[in-house]
């Protein structure tokens, strides 16, 4: 398996059957090998998510599936503005969240409603398992009031409760230096809740520093995943 960081929260997932584009906006794409199928995945509308341009692999990389969140409306106005050809919209796969569908070529696709907008996925391909957070995170600001803080934490654990003990061969999650203080919790309860091999902060804007931050503190030692630094380092190999 090979990982390539391209932005954000954007990455390129080589298996040895197909590969998997997540939540791309900017940045380059690395050269795609034509006969491997590509699944093109988006988690929801934002536009540090969901970048139209990536309609264009329709013309440059021919097996390719887009699978979007349910946010993303695919409408004959959208279909005209983005570039999307009548005949080609049978490749596009509408995710509702809290749903399981059947990719062929891929495998199995589970979505998690969002804390924010649109879903999470976990994708299960053949001996592989990936879990692209999107913006599912425990996203707790300072100024806001305890009755939504109680909201947001309650929403989070209860939709991670949905994958919790689950077996995650890669993981890319959020580490959003904007939360200050708290900009360790969601990552700190995925990697408690699941039992995640690799793990790929994101999300993280300009301040790359959280996540050598996030390895200084004290609960870093009660877990054994490897935490790779995509501030640092922009691609890997995988057993």
């Amino acid at each position: 398996m090979k990982i390539t960081y391209i932005a954000h929260s954007g990455f390129l997932v080589e298996l040895e059957r197909c590969l998997l584009l997540f939540d791309y906006y900017k940045g380059e794409i690395p050269a795609l090998p034509p006969e491997k199928p590509l699944f093109v995945f988006v988690s929801h509308r934002h536009g540090d998510h969901f970048n139209p341009e990536i309609f264009r692999l329709m013309h440059t990389h021919k097996p390719v599936r887009f699978l979007l969140s349910h946010d993303i409306r695919v409408s004959l106005i959208n279909r005209k503005r983005w570039g999307i050809e009548e005949q080609e919209e049978q490749r596009i796969v509408t995710m509702k969240a809290n749903s399981t569908y059947e990719i062929p070529g891929l495998g199995k696709v589970e979505t998690l409603k969002s804390t924010d907008e649109g879903v999470a996925f976990l994708v299960t391909a053949w001996d592989h398992t990936i879990y692209h957070a999107g913006d599912l995170n425990w996203w707790l600001w300072k100024g806001e009031d305890k009755g939504w803080l109680g909201t947001m934490t309650a929403n989070f654990k209860r939709e991670t409760e949905r994958i919790a003990g689950r077996k995650i061969d890669v993981a890319f999650l959020p580490l959003d230096d904007r939360q200050e203080e708290y900009f360790y919790k969601g990552m700190d309860w995925y990697l408690r809740s699941c039992r995640i091999r690799y793990a790929f902060p994101m999300h993280y804007w300009q301040d790359g520093s959280v996540v050598s931050r996030f390895e200084k503190l004290e609960c870093r030692k009660d877990y054994d995943t490897v935490i790779f630094d995509t501030s640092r380092e922009k691609e890997w190999e995988l057993p």
